[in-house]
């Protein structure tokens, strides 16, 4: 009777044909004001929760969970993809790599008919390459996109390996149990391209050795060329193609000297771990959440609670953190709107993929039904490019 009444309702709140979440929407998760989220669902290997909060008046946060098959053939790889994508300057970027990304992963796993590393790169140049292409095309009327640009953030579970591929500042943290304790340890499991990292300048001062000014302390804050804190992206063409850093350009954006080489890049760093039986679960998000949380604080808040709202949870901690640190209650935080929330937090996005190591060890041929679920905001529909916002100050993720 109860199951039949929940079919019932179900059928009553499907999703609309126009792509977006609404509250009651259950196969692609519910929005809540500025909230978005899935709070549990099934992927190949075991099971995940997503949450976003936009802060932006454009949400320039964009997510995705892909499951099944990884492959534009059926006979695979199958297995799980997770995408971050925290834009910049705009949402034109991270909404590219969302659309772009996964059906070029697809493409080349076809074509090497298995997933590796270098599947994964030829996938992000695939999309850095469109992107360009795009800008290109929109220069003569929209010259401010060669401005827009966003961090990558990629898992893949696959066969029992773990791939995961970075440009910038988003971050991936595993929950390891230790069993002689019974404590579960946050291992970071991606590098951060961000000015921040002693490391990150030093590597741009040996690309750059000619340029003393390739790294710039600016209001305390390290940026390179004084103008974006990150050093690897998808887009920010006119830091990586001289002929679009001119007029008619914003001035701020405009260096003072042509360049010759590419500052920013577009090449991920890849890592590659064979996963074992003791690793819980993963932690996918965007810078928005590590502003405010820790690795082992993230860690303990899922695995101190059930699955279900995982994403959402740390979502809460974290907004809670930051009205804490502008002395104002959580719930006023949640009572003002976009744009104006920015000015508090940033757009955050977390995926929480949990990983069944008796799935993860089952035979690879096994189907399954694939899956795809994006995280959704309050946006202008996705595959137009937004209207150009002017940003007060360049971009700084």
């Amino acid at each position: 009777m109860l199951s039949g009444l929940m079919n019932i309702l179900r059928a009553c709140f499907r999703p609309r044909a126009d792509g977006y979440a609404h509250k009651g929407s259950d196969a692609n998760g519910r929005q809540d004001g500025l909230l978005w989220y899935k709070d549990l669902g099934q992927h190949f290997n075991g099971e995940f929760s997503m949450a976003v909060v936009q802060a932006n008046n454009l949400l320039e946060d964009q997510s995705q969970l892909e499951s099944g098959c990884l492959s534009t053939t059926e006979s695979g790889p199958y297995g799980t993809f997770v995408g971050i994508y925290d834009g910049h300057g705009g949402p034109e970027t991270s909404r590219f790599i969302n659309d772009h990304l996964f059906p070029h992963l697809k493409r080349f796993a076809a074509e090497h008919q298995s997933m590796s590393v270098e599947v994964i790169r030829k996938a992000f140049q695939a999309t850095e390459d469109g992107f360009f292409s795009v800008v290109s095309r929109h220069w003569p009327t929209r010259p401010q996109i060669a401005a827009v640009g966003s961090c990558c953030l990629v898992g893949i579970i696959c066969n029992g390996t773990l791939y995961i591929a970075n440009l910038g500042d988003s971050r991936a943290v595993l929950g390891r149990l230790v069993k002689a304790t019974g404590e579960v340890l946050a291992i970071q499991l991606s590098a951060e391209h961000n000015a921040s990292f002693e490391s990150v300048r030093q590597e741009l001062q040996s690309l750059h050795p000619d340029d003393s000014h390739i790294v710039v302390l600016k209001h305390n804050v390290w940026r390179v060329k004084g103008l974006i804190q990150i050093s690897r992206s998808i887009g920010d063409v006119y830091l990586k193609k001289a002929e679009f850093n001119r007029e008619p350009l914003f001035q701020k954006f405009r260096l003072r000297e042509p360049f010759k080489r590419p500052i920013l890049s577009a090449d991920p760093a890849i890592a590659v771990q064979q996963l074992l039986p003791h690793d819980q679960f993963i932690i996918f998000a965007s810078d928005g959440l590590w502003e405010h949380l820790t690795n082992q604080e993230a860690v303990d808040l899922v695995q101190n609670h059930p699955h279900s709202g995982s994403a959402r949870r740390l979502v809460k901690a974290a907004l809670q953190e930051a009205a804490k640190k502008r002395e104002m209650r959580y719930s006023d935080l949640k009572k003002i709107d976009r744009g104006v929330r920015r000015h508090f937090h940033d757009d955050i996005t977390v995926v929480v993929v949990f990983i069944d190591s008796h799935l993860v060890s089952r035979a690879t041929s096994g189907r399954s039904p694939n899956i795809s679920v994006k995280g959704s905001g309050i946006t202008i529909p996705p595959n137009h490019l937004a209207p150009f916002t002017t940003p007060a100050e360049p971009a700084t993720t």
